[in-house]
């Protein structure tokens, strides 16, 4: 069981997830520090101010901190646009390498031998 485990976690598929999601999570933190440390306080100055980490309503005793859900939304929005240009930019570099045309083909074997042999029938 530990070998097939090993011959597992050695496929280069495993590998390229684990990767991915490490880079993943340092991205969404750069993301969540775009957002909350550039983004939002310019749109709270062109808005008048406005912090969206305050924007809260008070129902009873719970406190609904939609300015929190907004800054989610927007780095949703940052990530998934992000994502797409890169999903873009592979799909296009894959139709480039696709839409490169094939050498010409060779001549078969068997038009080869047949040339030898009618070259041999020649010289006898």
């Amino acid at each position: 069981m530990l070998q097939e485990f090993k011959a597992f976690i050695a496929k280069g598929n495993v590998l390229d997830l684990a990767v991915a999601v490490i880079m993943g999570g340092a991205f969404g933190a750069i993301v969540t520090s775009l957002v909350n440390d550039i983004v939002m306080p310019l749109i709270g100055v062109i808005l008048g101010g406005v912090s969206f980490t305050e924007l809260a309503i008070q129902v009873g005793d719970a406190t609904i901190t939609y300015g929190n859900f907004i800054q989610a939304v927007i780095n949703f929005l940052i990530i998934a646009f992000v994502i797409f240009m890169f999903v873009r930019t592979a799909n296009n570099m894959k139709k480039k390498e696709e839409a490169a045309p094939a050498p010409p083909a060779g001549p078969t074997t068997e038009q080869l031998l047949a040339e030898i042999r009618d070259l041999l029938k020649a010289k006898n």
